[in-house]
């Protein structure tokens, strides 16, 4: 299995921002030091080129970004102070995603330590989302004709709703949400299948509804490839989330969704998503949780 990683997705934050930029770095060397996977495995992507990022985001936007001539008010809505390595990072992260996107379907299966920033809209960033990089990577993906009907499959607690919004209009991408009705964005663009659960769902109401949601989309719609997005924030310790969601039912749901997904033959990309564990070792461990049942699950074809 490969994996896009770069020590430039670690950008700075003045001390005290809630997000745990920190995760990324942490991620990558637990990964390692337990062995779920080895250096070789790593691939290190370049920044995404502007006519790629322009497939989704507004030439002004993409470029703003880049350039550091967001508005205070831009700033804001997305969450991050701009700076020259937040930059470098957005477009990183992005190519990391075209770049498993296509290893996954070369391979069956492929992950990005980072991705999954799901609120990002075509012309601002919000949520701790600057640029959109699912989206990028579908339209990318589809414009060279390496596939033709894609599926997102968003487990992040907060809806999809930047994915939602670009897609709303193509029938050959398929978006999914699962998440926290009463959680934010309070303003949800429709998906193709939205289940909003109520808060405090526990292990049981949330595994079930989506086994039941896993069974309506595989019914309504065949893709060639699928976008796992991999948010640990329904964990009942997380910052943010508002469910109860145990590790062991985070590990089922990884579990559940990469079987579904792997047994149909259907090619899958990894990505992390959204999560704010008490420390970022715990954020970290989590996001692991994923990588270790896709190892499991994935082995008898590997090995």
């Amino acid at each position: 299995m490969r994996i896009s990683y770069s020590p430039g997705y670690l950008a700075p934050l003045p001390d005290g921002h809630i997000f745990p930029m920190g995760k990324f770095k942490a991620l990558h060397r637990y990964l390692i030091d337990k062995g779920i996977i080895s250096p070789s495995q790593i691939v290190e992507p370049s920044l995404v080129d502007f006519a790629n990022l322009c497939t989704v985001h507004s030439p002004r936007y993409a470029h703003a970004v880049w350039d550091g001539e967001l508005s205070r008010k831009e700033e804001r809505r997305m969450g991050l102070p701009w700076s020259r390595g937040l930059a470098v990072r957005s477009r990183l992260a992005v190519q990391g995603t075209i770049n498993a996107g296509l290893m996954a379907l070369q391979d069956g299966i492929a992950g990005n330590l980072a991705g999954g920033t799901h609120h990002a809209m075509p012309d601002y960033g919000e949520g701790f989302c600057v640029y959109n990089d699912v989206a990028v990577a579908i339209k990318v993906l589809r414009q060279a004709m390496w596939v033709n009907r894609v599926m997102v499959i968003d487990c992040d607690v907060h809806q999809g709703n930047g994915t939602a919004e670009i897609f709303r209009d193509e029938s050959d991408v398929f978006t999914f949400s699962i998440h926290g009705e009463k959680n934010y964005p309070f303003k949800k663009p429709p998906s193709d299948l939205d289940a909003g659960l109520p808060d405090k769902s526990d292990d049981i109401t949330y595994l079930n509804t989506l086994s039941d949601s896993l069974d309506t989309i595989f019914e309504r719609f065949q893709p060639d490839l699928v976008f796992y997005l991999a948010g640990i924030d329904p964990l009942e310790s997380d910052h943010f989330g508002r469910l109860s969601l145990t590790t062991k039912g985070l590990r089922d749901r990884d579990r559940m969704v990469i079987e579904t997904v792997t047994q149909k033959e259907v090619p899958i990309t990894l990505l992390l998503s959204g999560g704010y564990a008490p420390t970022v070792e715990q954020t970290a461990e989590a996001h692991a949780i994923m990588y270790k049942e896709a190892l499991d699950i994935t082995k008898p074809f590997f090995h």
